[in-house]
């Protein structure tokens, strides 16, 4: 593709934005909530993420976790709800491009769900690293508490 093929092309799109409005950043984000709504009803895996997503800002509510702790969680959640969004969005181009089986669909398929795993393993090794420490003082407390009995 030659530089004034590339340069007609962005002065095309660039042309046709439209001008920056509040309604059409409120309709962008009603589509990506569209979006969010459709991973979750679609994808079993995603009422998995629900569930550990709540049971993580339980547990860091009730053990007081430190803002850095918060970070952490946070990031954590957030990197595996982002590859299940992303893994939802290949699957349903994949059947849309192609919806007969082919092999390389079906391994870009478990390409993406294999990064939905990855984030998912580091998620629970941070989540480890966060609640281990204030599990184990939590049983502490309750061990000297019941020895003073």
């Amino acid at each position: 593709m030659s530089t004034t093929h590339r340069l007609a092309i962005f002065e095309q799109v660039s042309s046709s934005t439209a001008p920056f409005t509040l309604a059409a950043r409120c309709r962008s984000v009603g589509y990506a909530l569209r979006g969010v709504r459709t991973v979750v009803a679609s994808q079993h895996n995603a009422w998995i993420h629900v569930a550990a997503t709540l049971l993580v800002v339980g547990a860091g509510v009730w053990v007081r976790v430190s803002r850095f702790e918060w970070l952490a969680l946070v990031f954590a959640i957030v990197s595996v709800w982002a590859a299940e969004a992303l893994n939802t969005a290949l699957e349903l181009l994949c059947d849309a491009a192609s919806p007969q089986f082919h092999p390389l669909i079906g391994r870009a398929k478990d390409v993406a769900a294999a990064a939905v795993l990855i984030c998912a393993l580091g998620a629970v090794v941070v989540g480890l690293l966060v609640f281990a420490p204030h599990l184990a003082s939590a049983a502490q407390s309750a061990k000297a508490r019941a020895s003073s009995w």
